[in-house]
């Protein structure tokens, strides 16, 4: 088989499974099934197929793309198509983020795994709307129990979160400049009327 009709077969089987299961598949599950103990598929030629097959869904006459979550890919459909299947399908409604389930949801995000209980502290209010909502949103889960009396739950990020604000992993999340640490810092002891101490 030259390297041109293996491409094509690992593109082939790639666009196969992402369809057939319609959620993200972890690129190790792939690769596994894609190839056998006799022809095992390689990083290298597994990363060539995805990005050819990124690079054709990119197409302006294309509707659905390829994307990356954290080490896990999904087929899914572009953003410009959502009118047209609204029509079609029955979509789900699309969620209002308040500044309040937004700023609740960054916590989670930079501070992940976080308790309920660390995400007050740091709002200095009851969070259990804001979290309750992001998990009825599906941005947030439940990724495990602190080691501590009570056992509190600890919350983080989902792929649906990734997906949501177009990144493929939280590195790509931006950075919080120390000039704007302080001018939080600054906005919450005027709000608070006290001195935070640095």
């Amino acid at each position: 088989m030259s390297d041109k009709e293996s491409d094509i077969n690992i593109k082939a089987s790639i666009e196969a499974i992402l369809f057939a299961t319609g959620t993200a598949v972890e690129a190790t599950r792939l690769m596994a099934a894609i190839g056998s103990e006799e022809e095992p598929v390689s990083k290298k030629e597994f990363n060539a197929a995805v990005d050819e097959l990124m690079q054709e869904y990119e197409a302006e006459d294309r509707g659905i793309r390829l994307i990356e979550l954290d080490g896990k890919y999904q087929l899914c459909t572009k953003n410009d198509y959502y009118d047209v299947l609204a029509k079609i399908v029955n979509m789900p409604r699309k969620h209002s983020l308040t500044d309040v389930i937004l700023e609740t949801l960054s916590i989670v995000a930079y501070k992940q795994p976080v308790t309920r209980a660390e995400i007050e502290k740091i709002r200095g209010v009851s969070s259990s709307h804001a979290v309750n909502k992001l998990i009825e949103y599906n941005l947030i889960c439940e990724v495990g129990r602190l080691d501590a009396p009570g056992h509190p739950i600890l919350f983080g990020t989902t792929d649906d979160f990734l997906r949501c604000f177009g990144i493929s992993s939280m590195d790509e999340l931006p950075d919080i400049s120390p000039e704007k640490i302080e001018d939080f810092r600054k906005q919450a002891e005027a709000e608070a009327g006290i001195e935070v101490p640095t």
